[in-house]
């Protein structure tokens, strides 16, 4: 059977409900606790939502190696709980790993996962773990989803030590903007849980089973919004404190003193960010628990994700240097070693000093001083005789031609061209604060050194500056580690009018930080398919934006009709020096 991974399907998870200094419960291969005869993904507070219970429906006895719709090869169960089970599983077609929830088509509950995994696969939002297929086939309903093998879940995080207040700001901050821009679709989540919550390689934070995890479950709730934001406080209190904010141990977090309430972060750990330690509160204030200086609690993600982004922003934490021990001699070094030293004599020893050797009185070292002061004098000469008659030749040959072409690289007459080091791409996303992107399959394409191929934007009518449409758009890359970025080189699909980019140094792939906070390293103007961009001074950083501030018009395509657009073919990164 093959390895868990941590991205496994959040539907009974068994991340624990006991403290991280407790036993954990044992459970049953479905994914129920026998202690306790529930399932093992832990209580949600009974606010967040009523459960529906549902009649009993067996779930279906399908085993490894079974194919759905003869291309979902069934490969490990990973819970099998509540009359539905949920899967493992690879696309031969695609030749991917997916996930797959099972369940009969005679389930009380069928019919809403269907129509919940069906809205959520409308969304088309990269910060959820998306929807590939929901089907009814053979008295089965299934949903395929998205399974990311090299993401983290929260749960595994919050079990090495609460985040840092630079990370746990980024979970609040992505978070709550993707689950406003789920509600303004109307869609909700009623299970935010650190097992929800899955943090990929690059930083990103991407919630699954939006809608679904709730339909399978049946819970419902009349104040969506509200259950949702108090989920997301959740989330950061447990993350500033690794403490779960209710009485109740869940996800392998201790929960809260009995009997005293909520209290705040700071008074459960010391060193947590104010800031963050209060947005927390003003999240999970939403039974009467009293919001830190006065400030009105937060309702909705909508008015959590405007309260974050109104807070000062918080830069991540500086690389540690350690500094290099002393140098010490080795007793090796001092010609002691493999000897005991006695008791009582210090090993520092003190070297004899060696008196200069006298200088030459005799006839002999007279004569060898006179030798070598004439041979000093000759060359001396000689070398001045030499460089005369260079610089006379010189002279008469550029009054005979009027040039001279026998200059050589990296003199004054012909300076040393400086030197351009290419600097490698390790990765991309689309910079988009106004929760609008453009094309987000296609952002590999803007480095991948094809010419044809290329990341476009949407056309708009009136241009080609975008001030009307909006303030901008772009795409930030990743190098990999902090470099020197002296210029750029972008191979634009689109020429005429004329198109305006501007570089900034990026704290991050995301796109919460506003434009205007960072630091600009270059900007320039081009009518051409290619612009350059350059800088005097380098400007050192790991994440570029590459912001698009004016597109020219562009003619009707396979992807939109003729309007102001542009499309970038490929963007190389450079270190002058």
């Amino acid at each position: 059977m093959a390895e868990r991974s941590t991205a496994a399907v959040d539907v009974a998870d068994n991340s624990g409900d006991e403290p991280l200094t407790a036993q954990a419960a044992q459970a049953t291969s479905d994914g129920v606790d026998t202690q306790n005869g529930r399932a093992a993904d832990g209580p949600m507070p009974d606010k967040d939502g009523e459960r529906t219970n549902a009649a009993p429906a067996a779930a279906p006895e399908l085993h490894s190696g079974h194919k759905l719709a003869r291309r979902y090869r069934l490969e490990e169960c990973v819970t099998r709980v509540d009359g539905f089970s949920s899967w493992r599983a690879m696309d031969e077609k695609l030749r991917r790993a997916v996930g797959v929830h099972l369940m009969p088509a005679d389930h009380a509950r069928a019919r809403s996962v269907l129509a919940a995994a069906r809205s959520s696969a409308l969304l088309g939002d990269p910060r959820f773990v998306q929807v590939l297929d929901a089907v009814e086939e053979n008295d089965v309903v299934y949903v395929v989803h998205e399974w990311l093998p090299d993401a983290t879940e929260l749960t595994a995080l919050l079990a090495a030590g609460p985040l840092e207040a630079h990370e746990a700001y980024q979970l609040v901050s992505q978070v709550s903007q993707a689950m406003a821009a789920a509600h303004r679709e109307g869609l909700a989540h009623l299970r935010l849980t650190p097992s929800a919550i899955l943090r990929t390689s690059t930083g990103q934070y991407r919630i699954r089973g939006l809608a679904v995890n709730a339909a399978l479950r049946g819970i419902t709730s009349e104040t969506p919004q509200r259950a949702d934001t108090e989920a997301i406080g959740a989330l950061l209190y447990a993350a500033l404190t690794q403490r779960w904010p209710y009485e109740s141990d869940a996800y392998g977090l201790a929960g809260l003193p009995k009997g005293v309430g909520l209290i705040a972060p700071d008074q459960v750990r010391a060193g947590v960010h104010r800031g963050l330690g209060e947005l927390a509160m003003r999240a999970l204030a939403n039974d009467g628990a009293t919001a830190s200086r006065q400030e009105p609690a937060c309702t909705t993600p909508d008015e959590l994700a405007k309260a974050v982004a109104a807070m000062p922003r918080i830069r991540p934490p500086e690389p540690a240097f350690t500094a290099p021990p002393e140098y010490q001699h080795t007793t090796y070094q001092q010609g002691n070693y493999g000897r005991p030293t006695p008791p009582g004599v210090n090993t520092a020893q003190v070297r004899p000093v060696v008196p200069p050797p006298p200088p030459l009185q005799s006839r002999t070292g007279r004569a060898l001083k006179w030798g070598v002061a004439a041979l000093l004098i000759a060359a001396l000469g000689l070398g001045s005789w030499q460089l005369a008659d260079t610089l006379l030749g010189r002279t008469s040959q550029q009054g005979n031609s009027g040039t001279s072409n026998n200059t050589k690289p990296g003199t004054d007459d012909n300076p040393k061209q400086p030197e351009r080091t290419e600097l490698a791409i390790k990765g991309a996303a689309e910079y988009y604060p106004d929760e609008k992107p453009q094309d987000l399959n296609g952002v590999s394409k803007a480095y991948d050194n094809d010419s044809n191929s290329f990341w476009r934007t949407y056309r708009f009518d009136d241009g080609p500056d975008m001030g009307a449409f909006k303030e901008g758009l772009g795409l930030v890359f990743d190098l990999g580690e902090e470099q020197k970025v002296s210029a750029a080189s972008i191979a634009l699909k689109y020429e005429g009018d004329h198109t305006t980019a501007t570089l900034y140094a990026a704290p991050s792939l995301s796109s919460s930080t506003p434009i205007k906070s960072m630091k600009q390293i270059a900007t320039g103007t081009t009518k051409e398919k290619q612009l350059e961009l350059a800088t005097e001074t380098p400007v050192t950083t790991r994440y570029v934006v590459l912001w698009l501030t004016a597109m020219p018009m562009g003619p009707a395509s396979e992807f939109s009709a003729a309007g102001f657009k542009q499309g970038i073919s490929n963007v190389v990164f450079s270190r002058i020096s």
